[in-house]
């Protein structure tokens, strides 16, 4: 490669990354500084109280991870299973699968309980498995990015009191920014995210939160956590009162969650998940308009993922690839059994808007129709309108 590089300005509305905010991206061209500068320890101390009303907690260690999403999921179970450790994993998609495996690589003895993929969990189900198997850890993903399904997890919190040992470790990585998150209220022990997706933020960190009680587990390890990068006895010293160092943290990309985190707070919590609420509602009244359907019920659908059967007959990736090609417009396949069943569209934080939900529905059907799936002409995009003309 000679000269200078110029990637595409793509429409991303697959699982992840969303487009990043303008403000954002400038962000990161601010100059750096020393990661124990005392103005970026200042910048710390602000994020970290940024992250803490997002995740609507209360909890000191709250910070961001450096590293991706995949890098959250490992310290929070490197940090709270040791060896022999008794682990439930809720597993309904692959981040079920990618935690089971993680947890597996602990030493954990570890047992799953699955449910199909598309659907969320019984909680009868999960409570008679708590009873039998009285794990040390419970593992769920709230919002199951391979197959757009939201586990509600409003009622956990009294199931999780009638089992005090045991410690509720969540994945948020696609609903932290886009739907309701409340670690406190819900009775979460440690929850993690990533920034790429809701946050309309660049890969690369993961914000991450414990509770006192995971914290105490912490501490009282029989061994050392078994990654020295992500120890939060080490890493916790760095973002806490003392200082010390511990890595290099990424200073730009702190600039950009920063930053991703502050335009949060002007748009505020509220505004910004009916805003996803309601891009979600108007692409699935479009869908249903051109005689598609979604793979999950109803209840239990992500407002940021949205999971849209392949109809027979389709030929997935050309279809893709025509609109990426000709419309500059990413969006997901589907993954493991779901593969060629499924499109994932993603409407996350900057990406869940308007433009792009008429734009997505107007590009699919013209690529439907080359296909030779009849679609009403315009049939998406005006029933999508009619749910934006009410919502006025």
């Amino acid at each position: 490669m000679t000269g200078e590089f110029h990637p595409p300005a793509r429409i991303l509305m697959g699982p992840g990354p969303s487009n990043a905010d303008p403000r954002v991206l400038l962000a990161m061209a601010k100059p750096m500084v020393g990661h124990l500068d005392p103005e970026f320890i200042r910048i710390m101390n602000n994020l970290q109280d940024l992250l803490r009303h997002i995740f609507g907690t209360k909890n000191p260690l709250t910070i961001p991870i450096s590293g991706t999403g995949s890098a959250g999921m490992e310290a929070a179970f490197v940090n709270v299973v040791e060896p022999g450790d008794r682990v439930l994993v809720l597993i309904n998609g692959v981040f079920g699968e990618r935690m089971a495996d993680v947890a597996e690589r602990c030493g954990a003895n570890l047992r799953t309980l699955a449910a199909p993929w598309g659907q969320a969990f019984d909680l009868e189900a999960i409570e008679k498995e708590l009873c039998a198997f009285q794990p040390r850890v419970l593992a769920i993903v709230h919002a199951e990015t391979s197959t757009g399904v939201l586990q509600p997890l409003e009622e956990f919190s009294d199931m999780m009191k009638k089992h005090p040992d045991t410690l509720l470790l969540v994945d948020t990585v696609t609903s932290l920014g886009g739907h309701p998150v409340k670690v406190d209220e819900w009775g979460i022990d440690v929850c993690y995210s990533g920034t790429q997706k809701c946050l309309s933020c660049p890969p690369g960190l993961a914000p991450i939160t414990f509770s006192a009680r995971a914290m105490e587990k912490i501490k009282n390890r029989a061994k050392k956590v078994q990654s020295w990068y992500l120890d939060m006895n080490m890493v916790g010293k760095y973002w806490g009162s003392d200082r010390t160092y511990h890595h290099t943290a990424p200073i730009s990309m702190t600039y950009a969650l920063l930053e991703a985190l502050r335009i949060i707070g002007e748009e505020g919590l509220g505004p910004r998940h009916e805003r996803h609420r309601r891009n979600h509602l108007a692409l699935v009244n479009g869908i249903s308009a051109m005689g598609l359907s979604m793979l999950v019920d109803e209840p239990y659908r992500l407002w940021s993922l949205n999971a849209v059967s392949i109809p027979p007959g389709i030929d997935d990736p050309r279809l893709r690839k025509k609109l990426l090609e000709e419309y500059n417009l990413e969006i997901g396949g589907g993954l493991g059994t779901l593969k060629g069943k499924i499109w994932r569209v993603g409407l996350m934080g900057y990406s869940s808007n308007e433009t792009n939900v008429l734009y997505f529905l107007t590009a699919l059907e013209q690529a439907l129709r080359e296909q030779g799936f009849e679609v009403p002409k315009g049939a998406g995009a005006n029933a999508a309108k009619e749910v934006f003309i009410k919502a006025q």
